[in-house]
């Protein structure tokens, strides 16, 4: 196995500018020290990460949701997915979750498909995308209120083969989707969904996000 792989890495920064605040996210300007001594400015935008699930059924169809994205101004074939905002929240309690909330399911089995950083040039998001079987039909949790797009969001099942010529006719651009997607049928052309990452696995990407934080909060 080649040693080729991601790895954390901080460089110095010199300033760190809070330019903006939003609900979910803000936009930042640092100033940073490379490894020669020079410096560069960097624009990036704080993200709480997410989670996202292939929930896969017995006929291997995958549960979507159907969903308008005012950004891109196009409804969007996607996984159930959320931000991982409620604080100290488990990313697996918040994926089951959003599995029941946007889905109406729960699953009995859950592992870890892939973890992907979505900008990594400009967006802080790291998101952890988890297969779900054994599936089972449930209500919404009482307590979750469907609102703004959410009103109008569709949910249906989709084979998977069909996903994978939509991904590959550019025909589904929601990245979630579109990674959950062919990482999901490569590892059931591999035969090896049982040798996934179990749901608890470490997730270093978001370890690295914490530890980056606490080190930008001490810049005050």
């Amino acid at each position: 196995m080649s040693g080729l792989v991601d790895r954390a890495e901080h460089w110095p920064i010199l300033s760190h500018e809070v330019q903006a605040v939003g609900r979910v996210c803000s936009f930042i300007e640092d100033e940073v020290r490379l490894p020669d001594g020079s410096t560069m400015r960097r624009q990036w935008v704080t993200h709480p990460g997410a989670v996202a699930i292939m929930a896969l059924d017995e006929r291997q169809r995958v549960a979507v949701v159907h969903q308008y994205r005012h950004p891109v101004g196009a409804r969007l074939v996607e996984p159930p997915a959320g931000l991982l905002d409620v604080a100290d929240e488990d990313p697996l309690a918040a994926a089951r979750r959003e599995l029941a909330e946007e889905a109406m399911l729960s699953a009995d089995d859950w592992r870890v498909l892939v973890d992907p950083y979505t900008s990594p040039g400009g967006l802080q998001e790291s998101i952890r995308v988890y297969l779900a079987r054994g599936l089972h039909q449930v209500p919404r949790p009482e307590n979750f209120v469907v609102e703004a797009e959410e009103i109008d969001m569709g949910i249906s099942w989709k084979a998977l083969d069909e996903l994978v010529e939509d991904v590959y006719a550019g025909r589904i651009h929601n990245p979630s989707m579109i990674y959950g997607t062919l990482a999901l049928a490569l590892a059931i052309a591999q035969d090896r969904l049982d040798s996934l990452r179990p749901a608890d696995a470490p997730w270093p990407a978001r370890d690295n996000q914490a530890a980056r934080d606490a080190e930008i909060g001490e810049l005050g």
